[in-house]
């Protein structure tokens, strides 16, 4: 098993999965900028690398999956104190390799946003799911609604929001925002299997995949990540690409039954 060096997370690699770990359970594992960034750092390595076929991602402990952002006072329009939480959820939902969320506890506000976008969720018996912001003075008109409308529905996405209610494993499970209920003994493992399994299919096919599912909403930017990570990479390495590379670097015409026939 293979570590990379992070501050405010834990990113290790087993095989073609990677699993990313908020290492931050004194302070509920928020996400502060820092965390962020080592998030969005370490997932683009899961982008370029291409040994690695899926993640996991999940909280230290067994009380807080992630219960948010950790956001400084703002101070006129200094950009830099703007959380790069954005960022994170864009990481997550463009990469072509599928990120399983193991839910191990309280999956609050910016946590339970941050396991909507990721393609499956794991949850264990003890994970809770709310949505606070306006109970505080805070909301989410991006990730946090259209993903969470497309996961439960319209209703129940407005209810969430609305009423700020907490909801158990079992009734996440039910209401369709988690794949699958485990005991939190076993949650690791269980994700890891899911991992594992989707990281034994076709990269080729699972990337198509997850970029149909989140084109409606990535416009051209998932397009060109799609025609970059995905069309580019396996066109380059087709006969025709070959051939017409070789054709134009030899001042000739490209011989259309290298591809054509």
């Amino acid at each position: 098993m293979t570590k990379m060096d992070y501050e405010d997370i834990v990113a290790t690699i087993d095989g073609p999965v990677l699993t990313l770990t908020i290492n931050r359970a004194s302070s509920g594992n928020k996400l502060r900028a820092q965390t962020c960034l080592e998030l969005t750092d370490a997932l683009q390595r899961l982008r370029l690398d291409p040994a690695l076929r899926a993640a996991v991602l999940t909280g230290a402990g067994d009380k807080f999956f992630c219960i948010g952002g950790e956001h400084e006072p703002l101070k006129g329009l200094d950009q830099s104190q703007v959380l790069p939480i954005i960022d994170l959820y864009q990481a997550i939902d463009t990469t072509m390799k599928p990120v399983v969320a193991a839910v191990n506890g309280f999956a609050v506000g910016g946590g339970n946003v941050l396991h909507t976008v990721c393609d499956l969720t794991i949850a264990g018996e003890n994970a809770v799911f709310r949505q606070v912001g306006p109970m505080v003075g805070s909301f989410d008109a991006g990730y946090g609604t259209w993903y969470l409308e497309d996961t439960i529905g319209r209703k129940r996405a407005k209810e969430m929001w609305y009423l700020n209610r907490k909801y158990d494993a079992a009734q996440a499970l039910a209401m369709g925002l988690v794949n699958e209920v485990v005991p939190k003994d076993d949650l690791l493992e269980a994700a890891h299997e899911v991992a594992a399994e989707i990281a034994s299919r076709s990269p080729m096919a699972i990337a198509g995949l997850k970029a149909a599912f989140s084109g409606r909403h990535n416009g051209v930017a998932g397009q060109a990540r799609l025609a970059h990570d995905q069309l580019l990479t396996l066109y380059l390495g087709t006969e025709e690409a070959h051939e017409t590379g070789a054709a134009f670097a030899e001042r000739r015409a490209p011989d259309p039954s290298r591809f054509w026939s």
